[in-house]
């Protein structure tokens, strides 16, 4: 006899399961994404993919007419982030990779004196135009977000460290 709960319990551990799964690139780069936040837990690579360490890049300055050491040349955390972001898909680029073959993100970040917090919301409102659902690639990196007391040009509130994965063949 059809047993309605037993059912029903026994379709919620399989979706449970399959939310669970890893995602295989074709590339044979394995992505375990676990619930809805835009970050990996963690990443399987392939024996033959070539990695790619990129240095810590931080938001270009956006206003010329501001002071280069100053928050004013370079804006709030989400544009900030925006800008090093976009930054480091163009080195990517010139690499032949792209925001897709990211595996590894190391996020430093300051308080905004404007707020008096780190500006985690701002970080995040950039971070997923780039990862996530409204993003035009699916793969996810896995992701560390730090508070730092001071980064090395007074005027940024993010630095972004970035670790990238040449898949064999690519």
């Amino acid at each position: 006899m059809f047993d309605l709960k037993k059912t029903i319990a026994a379709l919620a551990v399989l979706g449970g399961v399959a939310a669970a799964m890893p995602a295989y690139a074709d590339d044979g780069i394995v992505r375990h994404v676990e619930g809805k936040f835009p970050i990996s837990t963690a990443i399987e690579v392939p024996a033959g993919a070539a990695t790619v360490y990129l240095s810590g890049m931080g938001a270009p300055v956006q206003d010329k007419k501001a002071d280069p050491k100053s928050l004013a040349a370079y804006g709030d955390t989400q544009a900030q982030t925006y800008a090093a972001l976009q930054r480091i898909s163009d080195e990517l680029k010139k690499l032949g990779l792209g925001m897709g073959d990211v595996v590894q993100m190391h996020v430093y970040m300051v308080e905004d004196p404007k707020l008096g917090k780190l500006d985690f919301d701002g970080m995040m409102k950039a971070y997923t135009q780039f990862y996530g659902p409204s993003a035009k690639q699916p793969n996810l990196p896995v992701r560390s977000a730090f508070g730092v007391a001071h980064l090395a040009n007074p005027g940024w509130l993010i630095e972004i460290e970035t670790t990238a994965v040449r898949a064999p063949g690519k």
